[in-house]
């Protein structure tokens, strides 16, 4: 027994090893990478590790922590002394990061696999010139619900103030998309919303508050496909993933159209291993990576050369891949102005706290 412990203490004390069953091993360096939640092939259900392949490749380490909302993101990059190297916000929080400084320009030199990612993703309105984002995934916003659970058809987010599913509907826990819903529904501009459009989202989130059983990000999971709630808002990807894995789900693409999101690869200004960050952007842009990360978390992928080798199943599915007339319904997100958006912060809070 003694033995044994000291044998873990030595590889305790050893910076940057890692405790195994060979024993410690040492790396080269290390990047610290904040993600989303359930957004990476983590290895399970005969996937692919990719956080152990690049480590494999690399020989550095990976420390990987997750968030559940864009604001947390901001909140711990604006306002702590947290180091991340690689973080992969949504698009409006990816020109906010921009505008603050709190985001650094890529050495797309060292991104050879860039030459993958679609011509539609490049040149985004919240990276016109390219020089600060790569991007990881997009999708939209549908409507997930249980068909055992609902009577009637689900067509659109009206259906998420409906009294007979009272109790029984989860909405988002955060400010940007409950109150883009709402304005959808009140006439309001979900893409560049003025004071006035949330007040008036504000009105309708605090009418739909009786019938809500809970506001959610990642807890959807087990309330939605554990059966525990009827119906709710969440991103194309997570809910396909969610109806693999309980058949009695079904999705609905809403009729008034909705958001549409990319998700992209950033490298903060604290950074402390830039070279270290750029080889991840890079290995998470090969074919067989962004391929696995694309059918691991059920998002679109922008990565041309992965998109090529996806299941056709997967292709053809329009919860992934909805048909060009109705993403000709959605709209993006556009950065507010700090007034604007700590107005939504601080409307949304009310809401969550009447």
């Amino acid at each position: 027994m003694k033995k044994i412990i000291c044998l873990l203490m030595v590889c305790l004390l050893v910076i940057g090893c890692s405790v195994t069953l060979t024993g410690c091993k040492q790396y080269d360096g290390e990047i610290n990478v904040y993600n989303w939640g359930e957004f990476i092939s983590d290895g399970t259900d005969g996937s692919m590790n990719v956080i152990a392949e690049f480590e494999a490749k690399y020989n550095i380490k990976v420390n990987y922590t997750t968030y559940e909302t864009n604001e947390t993101l901001y909140n711990i990059l604006s306002s702590s002394n947290s180091s991340y190297d690689v973080i992969i916000p949504s698009d409006y929080m990816v020109e906010k990061l921009i505008a603050e400084g709190l985001v650094q320009e890529i050495n797309f030199d060292n991104i050879p696999n860039y030459k993958n990612v679609m011509d539609e993703y490049k040149g985004m309105d919240f990276d016109p010139e390219n020089k600060y984002s790569v991007p990881y995934s997009w999708g939209v916003v549908a409507l997930g619900y249980n068909k055992s659970m609902v009577n009637g058809e689900i067509k659109g987010f009206s259906d998420l103030w409906r009294e007979d599913l009272s109790g029984n509907i989860l909405m988002f826990n955060n400010s940007r998309d409950a109150m883009a819903i709402a304005m959808q529904l009140t006439g309001g501009n979900p893409t560049n919303a003025t004071k006035e459009d949330i007040d008036k989202a504000y009105d309708k989130l605090l009418e739909q508050k009786p019938l809500v059983k809970k506001y959610v990000m990642d807890m959807v999971f087990s309330e939605l496909e554990g059966s525990q709630a009827a119906i709710a808002p969440y991103y194309a990807g997570d809910i396909y993933t969610m109806m693999s894995n309980n058949e009695d789900l079904a999705y609905c693409l809403p009729e008034e159209g909705s958001n549409l999101f990319v998700d992209s690869m950033c490298i903060p200004t604290c950074a402390k291993n830039k070279d270290g960050a750029e080889k991840f952007i890079n290995f998470m842009l090969e074919a067989e990576v962004a391929k696995a990360n694309a059918e691991y978390i059920g998002y679109s992928t922008p990565n041309k050369a992965a998109f090529d080798i996806l299941p056709e199943e997967m292709k053809q599915n329009e919860l992934i891949y909805p048909p060009q007339e109705y993403l000709d319904k959605c709209y993006t997100f556009a950065n507010l102005s700090e007034e604007v958006y700590n107005y939504m912060q601080e409307k949304f809070i009310d809401v969550l706290a009447e």
